[in-house]
């Protein structure tokens, strides 16, 4: 089911016969490819990359060396069941990436549009990233976590199974990722600790003066009022400005959550150290 117009396969590759490559698609030296994968037009798949199992990847990528894709699941539980990886378009993945199928009949590990994974940064089973991302060298995402559209994740950073990653976050290299992430926010620390808005990255967004304004005082009535969860998101409905963006925090906060929502901040006083404050951090349960 290969296509012979444009696509161009190293002759040491090895893909299956039951593979489906689109118009313009090269893949390197050694690769491999197995049988239910199909690649969408224009993609690039390097050298030594191994892409498995039930994976649809889509056009203009770019899979870097040693990439290893749609492989089983890291999970004991994994019985070899089929189950997916769906890649969007114009992704980057760089060298030695891994994405892992879904651990569940049918599941699915869903990556969007337009992200950058770095090398060696690994995305665990029945994992979903939205569009515009970045994760930089050796970040990991466990099970079953969800990343919104444009987070940036510093090196090394990781997060626990289950954890949400709210748009527009940022996240600092090594950050340890137990609790979900507010949208907006910037976050740092072993546990991770709320600092302030991502003010650059959200006018880099092009989120204007008052829409910054209003997420800064949400967030000053989330993380410093001393409220519980659900009188700070009370407060946040009277005192703040609705608006697209402020209504999506208010939603993510409200939002059932497995690992409970970070609401504790941390600062650095004059001297360059870091002060915790808060209140604990709270379950939307």
């Amino acid at each position: 089911m290969l296509k012979e117009t444009t696509t161009c396969i190293h002759p040491t590759a090895v893909v299956h016969p039951e593979a489906v490559l689109g118009d313009g698609v090269s893949v390197g030296p050694f690769a491999v490819i197995g049988p239910n994968v199909t690649v969408g037009a224009r993609t690039s798949i390097g050298a030594h990359v191994h892409i498995d199992g039930w994976t649809r990847i889509g056009e203009d990528n770019c899979v870097g060396t040693g990439a290893v894709i749609g492989t089983e699941p890291q999970d004991v539980r994994y019985r070899g069941e089929e189950s997916w990886v769906h890649i969007g378009d114009r992704n980057t993945f760089r060298e030695y990436v891994t994405i892992n199928r879904a651990n569940n009949h049918l599941g699915v590990t869903v990556i969007g549009n337009d992200n950058l994974l770095m090398a060696y940064v690994h995305i665990a089973h029945n994992c979903e990233l939205g569009d515009g991302i970045v994760m930089t060298n050796y970040c990991g995402l466990a099970g079953h976590v969800t990343v919104e559209d444009f987070v940036v994740m510093g090196g090394y950073a990781g997060a626990h199974q289950f954890v949400r990653i709210g748009t527009m976050a940022m996240v600092g290299g090594a950050a340890k990722v137990i609790k979900d992430i507010p949208p907006y926010s910037i976050v740092d620390g072993q546990p991770a600790r709320i600092y302030e808005i991502n003010a650059i990255g959200l006018k880099r967004r092009g989120l204007g003066a008052s829409v910054r304004a209003d997420l800064r005082k949400a967030f000053r009535i989330l993380t410093r009022s001393g409220l519980s969860l659900s009188d700070a998101l009370v407060a946040i409905r009277a005192q703040v400005t609705p608006g697209r963006e402020v209504d999506h925090l208010v939603t993510f906060m409200e939002t059932k959550s497995r690992m409970g929502v970070l609401i504790r901040y941390a600062e650095r006083n004059g001297n360059g150290r870091v002060h915790r404050g808060g209140h604990d951090d709270e379950s939307a349960d």
